[in-house]
Parts: structure tokens; sequence; C-alpha cells
């Protein structure tokens, strides 16, 4: 008896230290993305899996603090804003490629990096602000915004802003560096203001008869009208039209919010696991819930305030182009004087 007693107490204590082992299970995220913004999505995994998510928010020099921390870092996974950003963490040799059948199965191969070295988890597109009384952009284009008749008309954040560069650099790979030059010069005498402020100005802008049209993120729209930037922003927002204008002949221009599995991730399992969770329906919901993103999954819901908006078709020139084209994008500005 004594010893079945034992035998008992013994089998209770390794349970015991399974349960304790497993409930322990961690993965560390390293982020520019602000917590809040993506809390609800790792509360939800924490819930559904017992995993924590140890969040540390790396607000500029992601890349350089893990290319410091090397061998050393804790990092399992870097989440960062603009294809730019998830391309140099990869040509830094600070990501390591993954297979996953349920990463590629819900990511297009256009969002993703051939080798698994990153993966988009939600995308953003480019859209054009309007003053409400304008009633001819049914098929407008991004070419189309040089069109003389916008100006004085024409309101943007700085060309050098990485979510215009990317829409220059977009432009550079259909078009080449001698249109794409023509086309910022063009847009540069539609302004109606130096290039300044946020997308969010742009809006205000427009409400103020500054400009009659501008560039901003979709996401942008949603938070406006949502609310959550005070009644000041939702007013912009509702005083604006909304429409998504297409490159010639193609589609959208897209950015996204990405991650990468890091090369010296210190719980790579667990990485892949959480990776996978954010393709998820109930994840990718999450995310056009608390960020007024697109998801990347196919079917997956999208906020109402989004799909307001109308259909998205995204350009097919893959992201890896754009972010490879950059750079000429960012010297083009400088050679036009664009922001000057």
């Amino acid at each position: 008896m004594v010893s079945g007693m034992k035998a008992a107490g013994f089998a209770g204590m390794v349970l015991a230290a399974a349960i304790g082992t497993a409930s322990a299970a961690e993965v560390n995220l390293y982020t520019t993305r602000e917590p809040g913004l993506i809390r609800p999505l790792l509360d939800a995994y924490t819930a559904r899996s017992g995993v924590t998510v140890n969040t540390v928010f790396v607000d500029k020099g992601l890349a350089e603090r893990v290319a410091a921390e090397g061998a050393r870092a804790k990092a399992d996974v870097l989440m960062t804003v603009d294809v730019g950003n998830i391309i140099d963490l990869v040509d830094r040799d600070l990501a390591q490629p993954v297979r996953s059948g349920v990463l590629e199965a819900a990511v297009p191969a256009t969002l993703r990096d051939a080798d698994g070295r990153w993966f988009a988890l939600s995308m953003r597109a480019r859209v054009l602000y309007a003053d409400k009384d304008l009633t001819d952009l049914e098929g407008i284009s991004y070419e189309g915004l040089a069109d003389p008749k916008w100006k004085g008309g024409l309101c943007l954040r700085s060309g050098q802003h990485p979510y215009n560069t990317a829409l220059i650099a977009h432009h550079l790979v259909k078009h080449g560096p001698a249109k794409t030059e023509a086309w910022l010069r063009a847009l540069k005498a539609n302004l109606a203001r130096k290039p300044a402020g946020g997308d969010r100005d742009v809006a205000r802008d427009i409400l103020a008869d500054t400009c009659e049209i501008g560039l901003g993120n979709s996401y942008y729209v949603g938070l406006m009208r949502s609310g959550r930037g005070g009644p000041e922003q939702q007013k912009w927002g509702d005083g604006i039209k909304v429409a998504m204008p297409t490159f010639a002949g193609g589609g959208t221009h897209v950015n996204i919010s990405g991650a990468v599995v890091a090369k010296n991730a210190p719980n790579r399992d667990e990485a892949v696991k959480l990776l996978e969770y954010l393709v998820s329906d109930e994840a990718q919901g999450l995310y056009a819930k608390a960020d007024f993103e697109y998801p990347v999954k196919a079917g997956a819901p999208v906020d109402p305030l989004l799909s307001a908006l109308g259909p998205l078709t995204i350009d097919a020139v893959p992201l890896v182009e754009i972010a490879r084209n950059r750079k000429a994008a960012s010297l083009l500005l400088d050679t036009v004087g664009f922001d000057n």
C-alpha cells in the first residue's frame, strides 16, 4: 500500500511537472508595431494554445538590434510593417527559411518569399482620398494623378516616406526610370502644397479645401471613420470620398505587415506555430477588426469600413520587386526635388 501510494505520488509529480513544462512554453516576438494593435491577436493565441507571447516593442532599428544581439538574440519572431523593412531583415541574414503547408496555403505566392524567409500577415492599399463633390473618379489610375487637370489640387505626405517610395518603386517596375521621372515631375506640378504631414492630414486638407485629391493608406480610413482617432478625425474621414485607384491595365498597390522567423530563434517550433496562427481565419478576422487591414488569406472577413470602399484587386507585381526598387525610387525623388 505504501509503495503504491509512493508510486501514485511520483506519477502525480511527473504529471504536474509535465503540465508545468507545457504551460511554460513561450515565444519571443520583437515587433515595430504598437503592441496595443496586435495584443488582441496575441491574447487570443495564448488563450487557444497556452503559449505565452513575450512582446518586445522596437520602435526603430529592429534589424540593427537583432544583428547586434547575434547568436545571443532572444527573438523568435520579427514583425514589422512595409515590405522594404521585411526584405531588409532577409538581406541582413536575420531570417531563416520555413517550410509550412499552412503558411503556403494561406499566403499567396506574391505575398511571401519563395524560400519561406518572410510572410505577409496583413495588407493595406494605397487609395485615393477625394473631395466629396468630385464625380469623375471611376477607373482612376495612379498614372492619371499626373494629369494637368489636377494642377493645384493634389496633397501628399513626403515622397520619401516609405508608403510613397513603395508606390513610386511600383511605378518604376512597371514603367521604367524615364517615365517614372516624368510622372514625378508632373505630380509635383500638381501639388497644392509642399509634401508634408501624414495620410490623415491629407484628408483634413481636402475637407479644408486646400486640395481636391490625395493618397492615403486604406487603414487610416477605418481609423478615422470608426472614431478611434477622436471626433475631429472622424469628421475628416466622413468628409472625404475614397476610391480604389489602379495602375493602367493592372491592379491596386498594396503594402504589408509581415514577419520572419529569426535566424537564431531559441523557440523555432513555437515561432512557426505563431505564424501559422496569424494566418488562420480567426487571427485574420482579428487583424481586420483591430487594425482595419486587409487579410492576406482568401475568404477571411474584411471589416465593413473597408469592404465599403469596394473590391480590392491587387496588382500582380511581386512585392519583392517593389522592395528592390525602393532605393532607385528615392534617388528619383531627389532628382526631381519632389519634397522641396
